[in-house]
């Protein structure tokens, strides 16, 4: 499994961005209805820090307060991709955005926002938001 983040970029305070999460590897066993999915992100100079979480199976989500009603995780099933939609971007949500995905269906994860929690990690993408 390799995953692939993309869509970040430079935005203003106040805009908007739509992460993808997705595994393009042929044959590789990754489907999101058997892997719970998270975003995290990372600040220079901080610890990488969970964000939102879909689980595998049922599709239930969780978010960081951080990000809470400003932030939407979603899945397409059809096309295996996982998104992050980014509303009302402030200037300390800069940072490099990961996905990362974790074997399994269960709607209840122990410690979902902790990097030890996952098996497969993309590489990033950087999300800059401007005052």
């Amino acid at each position: 499994v390799q995953l692939q983040a993309s869509g970040g970029g430079l935005v203003q305070a106040g805009g908007s961005l739509r992460l993808s999460c997705q595994d393009p590897t042929q044959g590789s066993g990754f489907t999101l209805d058997s892997h719970a999915v998270a975003w995290f992100r990372q600040a220079p100079g901080k610890e990488r820090e969970g964000i939102a979480l879909i689980t595998g199976g049922s599709g239930r989500i969780t978010y960081a307060d951080s990000v809470k009603g400003r932030f939407t995780i979603s899945r397409d099933l059809s096309k295996n991709t996982v998104y992050l939609q980014m509303n009302s971007l402030k200037p300390e949500d800069t940072a490099v955005y990961y996905c990362a995905a974790r074997r399994g269906v269960s709607d209840y994860i122990f410690r979902w926002h902790s990097i030890d929690t996952y098996d497969y990690w993309g590489q990033g993408t950087q999300v800059t938001v401007s005052s």
